[in-house]
């Protein structure tokens, strides 16, 4: 079932990348930049430890915004995939 997004609405993003201190401090502040809040990221480590899980939610006022914050938290360099 698909179910469509009602804005202004509640989004989660989930990075996963390389573990690095800076990894979620990067993705906070590309955050930041684009929607100014105060952000509690959830973090997990791989088994390995190799890679770590970063979700935070975000109060987005339109799918352009969603969209636009996706294509940025992409471009960080630790970052492996987001969904």
């Amino acid at each position: 079932m698909v179910k469509k997004l009602k804005f202004p609405c509640s989004f989660t993003y989930k990075v996963i990348g390389i573990s690095q201190p800076e990894l979620t401090n990067n993705i906070i502040k590309i955050i930041q930049l684009h929607i100014p809040g105060d952000y509690i990221p959830k973090i997990k480590s791989s088994n390995k430890g190799t890679y770590l899980s970063v979700s935070v939610t975000i109060f987005a006022k339109n799918f352009k915004q969603i969209e636009k914050l996706y294509n940025e938290l992409s471009k960080i360099h630790l970052v492996r995939m987001v969904l």
